[in-house]
């Protein structure tokens, strides 16, 4: 049986230890490919630990894809070839891997209200019982107190600084923030000067545009975010939609479009929800390896809000190649009408920007830079996170209470609910998506289905995407049983 030395978890929790050790023998070979695991109740005892750390360690690993179960029979490690990764390109790489290692006197309530009107206030939304297409994130839980505070203080003490021109990437002590940030949460090793802010993911993806070029043939997920290939197809390049299976897009579809940008959300893909496993990670990044003109965009939309276990760990961290363009966004863990957005470039990358486009200036305001980096040294952005999990979570939960005590409970059934803002609800009926999603509006419900992201003919029918972050519960239940007289009628 497996042994590990529990007590040198230190300061880790006993699950993410166990954890740790069981995924670095998996990688290691020390494991292969479809060796079972212990049962969870002998190795518990074996280890001196509880079941519920084995049991958590499993699900961690299980929602990464190292290990798969079998009903009935356990869990086994799975077939993670990390050997061709490596393999491609590293003569040709060899000297960009050298050269990427070179690098007003207001109070502060009639400041708060001042900039919560700056905000903005969102349009008067129609009447529903229930919206489950709004994916905006909770209006009520903005921290205007703080970040008014903030901004006053700024106003006070920084007058010199913000009369300045932002550098084009954005102000150094933000992009430090931010990658102190990231190395806490996201266990990212980043240079502050490989980050550049952007007002909006949509600005980044034009910047990535001119950056690695336009002859190139850039793919989008199919399903997927159709903004992102309207941006593309806006900038005049060819823009493939790569199907995806069920560990997400199909790594034959890659050659076959001679594609040579992929744009994919590895760690909570939307519409669908699925994670993408470590082995098909390693294949994108055996894909990119083959050939200097190849790069995938990493889009880490919302990874704040894992629900279960610990976040999934970013494409980013196995990038051995300098082949992964990290891109991330505040949009959700504040509010998306700030536009604090970044992407996070490959060395050799952020070299070539610093070279070619640094006449650019940084399209997010000094003062919002300043409060931003201020939010997130503090502390407070930490914070807020905490809060919103806990908040989404509770919301998440209320729902699928509600669902399981409705009469729908029977019809429906429940995918990708541990992992962001939404969730895949497959229902039970004889209509088409189209006037299944229609009736229910006219009822008072507004739902999206999971077909209206395909650019082909859709193989999933009858799944719905479930938006709960800005979801009220005051009229849940009689926006449920409206859903069930439209899918029995």
């Amino acid at each position: 049986m497996l042994s590990y030395d529990i007590k040198k978890a230190d300061s880790d929790s006993l699950y993410h230890y166990l954890y740790k050790c069981i995924k670095k023998d998996i990688l290691s070979g020390v494991l292969p490919a479809d060796e079972k695991l212990p049962s969870k109740r002998p190795f518990a005892v074996h280890l001196g630990v509880s079941v519920i750390t084995v049991e958590n360690a499993y699900a961690q690993l299980l929602a990464e894809g190292f290990i798969y179960t079998e009903p009935r029979k356990g869990f086994f490690v799975s077939a993670i070839d990390t050997g061709k990764t490596f393999g491609h390109l590293q003569s040709a790489t060899q000297a960009n891997l050298k050269q990427s290692r070179e690098a007003q006197n207001y109070s502060e309530d009639q400041f708060s209200n001042f900039y919560k009107n700056s905000i903005g206030k969102p349009a008067s939304p129609q009447k529903y019982l229930a919206d489950f297409v709004n994916n905006q994130v909770d209006p009520e839980s903005f921290p205007f107190s703080t970040w008014a505070k903030n901004m006053r203080k700024i106003i006070c003490e920084n007058q010199k600084e913000l009369l300045e021109p932002s550098p084009y990437g954005g102000l150094m002590g933000l992009r430090k923030s931010i990658a102190k940030f990231l190395r806490g949460f996201r266990n990212m090793d980043v240079d502050p000067s490989q980050i550049i802010m952007g007002a909006g993911t949509d600005y980044l993806y034009g910047l990535l545009v001119q950056l690695l070029g336009f002859d190139k043939k850039y793919g989008v997920e199919d399903p997927g975010y159709s903004k992102i290939s309207k941006i593309y197809r806006k900038m005049n390049v060819v823009c493939n939609f790569i199907p995806m299976d069920a560990s997400g897009v199909i790594i034959d579809q890659l050659e076959e479009t001679c594609t040579d940008v992929i744009h994919i959300s590895p760690s909570h893909h939307f519409p669908s929800g699925i994670v993408t496993p470590v082995s098909r990670r390693y294949e994108l990044l055996s894909w990119a390896a083959k050939s200097s003109n190849r790069y995938i965009v990493e889009d880490d939309y919302d990874s704040e809000f894992r629900m279960v276990g610990s976040p999934i760990p970013a494409m980013k961290n196995i990038d051995v190649m300098d082949k992964v363009i990290y891109i991330n966004t505040f949009s959700k863990t504040l509010t998306s009408s700030a536009r604090f957005s970044y992407m996070v470039l490959p060395k050799p990358l952020a070299k070539k920007f610093h070279e070619e486009f640094s006449f650019y200036a940084c399209t997010i305001s000094t003062l919002e830079q300043l409060a931003l980096a201020k939010f997130i040294d503090d502390g407070s952005f930490e914070k807020h996170i905490n809060r919103m999990r806990n908040l989404y979570r509770g919301r998440r939960d209320t729902l699928l209470h509600a669902i399981s005590k409705s009469k729908l409970s029977h019809l429906v059934e429940i995918s990708e609910e541990n992992a962001g803002l939404h969730f895949i609800m497959r229902i039970q009926t004889r209509l088409s998506d189209e006037e299944f999603c229609k009736r229910a509006e006219e009822k008072g419900v507004r739902i999206g289905a999971l077909s209206d992201y395909y650019t082909e003919a859709s193989p999933s029918e009858h799944q719905f995407i479930i938006n709960y972050s800005a979801l009220s519960s005051k009229k849940l239940d009689k926006a449920l049983n409206a859903l069930y007289e439209v899918a029995v009628s």
